[in-house]
């Protein structure tokens, strides 16, 4: 996806988060990993760190491949961390079809995840790498279940127009990973069923802003009282441009409900979908109103998050700056789902209600 322009003032990422259990004490944490290459074409045999005092005072970009691996904190808002290696370009290897990419210890296929980071008290001192100390090792499996497609908003016109600053794929919205996770020498089990798995890819020239994502594959009908196993929502902002012009910040929605997806705002004719959202800030939380409709449907989202279970994801831009405000993430989101059907004359039969737990949420104003 890094090619033109894109290739010396660029990014893409391939993030996957996912839950385990800590064995002995029965502990729940949401853990993330994520492939992140920058510049590639201004890179060679060591990772240039656009923030580090060298690279700054010769004003270079900065071109490396990023393995970063952590977790969130817990419910009790303690415990986050984001652990950095950095590579070289010459040590990335890379083949499309299908994915594969390796870096080091690390390796990430479309259904397989190894690795291993290790970052001591003293690298973690270097502010330059944007890292916490500590180690994480992983080896998991991969079954991606619910994709989401953006169509007309990531295809190669609108990328050879530059239509948007930053693209979406959600390859993997609801994801199924098995295996084990083991952070500062403790074991955590992954257990497909129970792991309410996410992963997607973003790349552009730079972040969005604002920044909004909130998926959750841990969804419970109020209607039946069920847990819906096949079911999940996927949100994700994004920066349209109409030939460089800025354009009203946008939502893509996907909502996948018992085997039928309901879409807003993410294939031609995509203005048809209309959405209205606003974040609110209080004292203690993060919250999101959404409201979308199609021809078809309509869906409301209302979504939540304490500050004290986000904590603020550490990246530099392509251009080498740093962002203007903090991104922060978290896997402890809470909310409800509402979606209804649109009805010949204007009027709603509700489908169901959904109540989430376990969201995983990434917000920068």
């Amino acid at each position: 996806m890094l090619r033109g322009s894109l290739a010396k003032k660029g990014y893409m990422r391939w993030w996957h988060s996912f839950s385990g259990v800590q064995a002995d004490s029965g502990e729940t944490r949401t853990f993330f990993i994520e492939f992140f290459l920058v510049n590639p074409a201004l890179g060679g045999d060591l990772p240039i760190l656009g923030r580090h005092p060298f690279y700054r005072r010769r004003r270079m970009r900065p071109s490396y491949v990023l393995v970063k691996a952590g977790v969130f904190p817990d419910a009790q808002g303690q415990g986050g961390k984001q652990l950095h290696a950095f590579y070289p370009i010459s040590a990335f290897k890379a083949a499309g079809s299908p994915l594969a990419m390796e870096a080091g210890d690390c390796f990430c296929s479309e259904d397989r995840l190894t690795g291993f980071v290790e970052v001591s008290p003293e690298e973690a001192r270097h502010r330059s790498l944007m890292t916490d100390a500590g180690s994480m090792e992983w080896d998991l499996e991969v079954h991606k279940a619910v994709s989401c497609h953006t169509g007309f908003l990531a295809s190669p016109l609108c990328q050879l127009l530059n239509g948007m600053d930053s693209y979406w794929h959600g390859e993997g919205i609801r994801s199924f990973f098995q295996g084990t996770v083991i952070l500062d020498g403790v074991s955590y089990q992954i257990l497909g069923d129970k792991s309410y798995g996410y992963a997607d890819k973003h790349w552009g020239r730079s972040f969005n802003r604002p920044w909004m994502q909130f998926a959750c594959g841990r969804l419970t009908s109020k209607r039946t009282g069920q847990p819906l196993r096949h079911s999940v929502l996927a949100v994700n902002g994004c920066c349209p441009r109409f030939f460089f012009l800025p354009l009203r910040r946008r939502l893509m929605i996907q909502f996948s409900y018992t085997g039928e997806d309901f879409e807003f705002g993410l294939h031609r004719p995509f203005f048809l979908s209309k959405c209205k959202w606003e974040v609110k800030e209080n004292g203690r939380r993060y919250i999101w109103h959404i409201l979308a409709r199609n021809r078809k449907a309509v869906i409301k989202i209302s979504g939540s998050c304490t500050k004290a279970q986000l904590m603020q994801m550490h990246y530099e831009n392509p251009d080498s700056s740093l962002p203007k405000t903090p991104l922060w993430a978290g896997g402890n989101g809470t909310g409800t789902v509402e979606l209804y059907r649109r009805l010949p004359g204007g009027g709603r039969e509700l489908l169901d209600s959904l109540h989430m737990e376990d969201a995983f949420c990434m917000y920068r104003a």
